[in-house]
C-alpha cells in the first residue's frame, strides 16, 4: 500500500470563474425564468437576499460563490474602467 501524501491541487480550480462569467450566467438564467435580470441582481446586491437569483441552471449558487462586496468593487472598477 502506497503511504505517501497525495496532494490535490485541483481543489479551487474546479468550477472556478470570473465575476464576469459569474454574471452572465445568473443573467442569463434569470432572464431564461422570464425575469428582470437586472432589477433581479440589484435586488440581490442591496439585500444579500439569495431568493432573488434564481436556482435554474444552478444560478444561485454560482452567485453565492463571490462575495458581495467583491462585486460591487467589480462592478465599480468595470464602470470606471480602472
Amino acid at each position: 500500500m502506497d503511504r505517501q501524501t497525495r496532494m490535490y491541487d485541483n481543489f479551487d480550480r474546479v468550477e472556478q470563474k470570473t465575476i464576469e462569467e459569474i454574471l452572465n450566467i445568473v443573467y442569463e438564467a434569470l432572464e431564461e425564468r422570464g425575469y428582470n435580470a437586472i432589477d433581479q441582481m440589484v435586488g440581490f446586491i442591496l439585500s444579500g437576499d439569495p431568493s432573488y437569483i434564481t436556482s435554474h441552471n444552478n444560478a444561485r449558487n454560482v452567485m453565492g460563490r463571490i462575495e458581495r462586496d467583491d462585486l460591487v468593487e467589480e462592478l465599480i472598477r468595470s464602470y470606471l474602467k480602472k
